[in-house]
């Protein structure tokens, strides 16, 4: 069962630099959020109408927070062909962020050969297939800053002034070795200790250019939910954390941190290291079974630049 927390009115600010004309000027835009979809037949047809109402919007782009597929399906080069040719349809431009399921998960049954069956492997696939340039997907592209040739998943881009950005966090303790319950040890310390310093860099470097630009508010777009999430010893978080609490308080303005992984819609406030900034707000989007989206409105002449609204599809309702 998901919950589903109504707290619409949180608000945060905006900016994309885009191939679009006029990308840096006008008022208020729309951006779609969306994540953890889709996990069965039945939800590949909820989100094939989801992308259909999407296409009907005129939005700056639209944002997937990972997790393309469920983590006990198969990690076929199938799998990911066909979301790649999905969000290239879209009349939105899309950025996305990988999820654990795309490849920390497929380790799991049922990967029919060694090759699909080795996370890292799957890991080189995902970064070819759907970061090959500095384009966003989507029939409508704009223009994305990649971290570089080693993250190109870890992307930047601004619109109306305001700074948004990727950074490739994601759930299963964020790759970093984890003992299951049946004393089974997955993850690799030394991928987790490279991708977190490529993270923590990003991070500093986004906050940096949003200061250096005048940016009115940051949207940053993770997979894992570092909340819920941060049980394990040691933790694949708390570095992530404490650096994304003390650059919201040194920025002060609105930040707001959109995820998934939990499948619990719900809009909040959370302590993020150890304090609550207010000028800071978590957005988690919806994920099976429920497949809809969050629509972010972003004026920066409102104070808290960004508002929220779950925007449902009545005929993919779950009850």
């Amino acid at each position: 069962m998901v919950l589903i927390v109504v707290a619409v009115t949180a608000s945060v600010s905006a900016a994309a630099g885009a191939k679009p004309s006029g990308a840096g000027k006008g008022g208020p835009f729309d951006v779609a959020l969306i994540g953890d979809i889709p996990y069965n037949a039945v939800q590949e047809e909820q989100t094939a109408r989801l992308f259909d109402e999407l296409d009907r919007e005129k939005l700056a782009f639209v944002a997937h927070d990972g997790d393309v597929k469920s983590g006990s399906s198969a990690c076929t080069d199938d799998v990911y062909q066909k979301e790649l040719r999905r969000f290239e349809a879209s009349k939105n431009p899309l950025v996305y962020t990988p999820g654990d399921n795309e490849w920390t998960d497929c380790h799991r049954p049922p990967n029919p050969t060694p090759e699909e069956a080795d996370p890292l492997g799957r890991l080189d696939y995902l970064r070819g297939v759907f970061f090959p340039d500095d384009d966003s997907l989507g029939r409508k592209e704009i223009d994305l800053e990649r971290q570089n040739k080693d993250y190109p998943e870890n992307a930047r881009w601004q619109r109306g002034g305001v700074t948004f950005a990727t950074l490739h966090i994601v759930g299963s303790n964020n790759n970093r070795p984890t003992t299951l319950p049946d004393g089974t040890v997955v993850g690799n310390e030394e991928e987790y200790r490279a991708r977190n310093a490529a993270n923590l860099e990003w991070l500093a470097q986004t906050f940096d250019e949003a200061g250096k630009k005048g940016s009115p508010a940051v949207m940053l777009v993770i997979q894992a939910n570092p909340f819920e999430e941060d049980t394990a010893e040691p933790s694949g978080f708390s570095e992530f954390k404490k650096a994304l609490e003390e650059e919201v308080v040194a920025f002060g303005k609105p930040v707001v941190l959109v995820h998934g992984d939990s499948h619990t819609f719900r809009i909040d406030k959370p302590a993020i290291s150890g304090g609550r900034p207010l000028n800071f707000t978590r957005v988690e989007t919806f994920g099976s079974p429920d497949v809809h989206w969050v629509r972010a409105t972003v004026d920066r002449r409102d104070e808290e630049v960004f508002s929220f609204e779950p925007e449902i599809i009545e005929e993919n309702f779950a009850p």
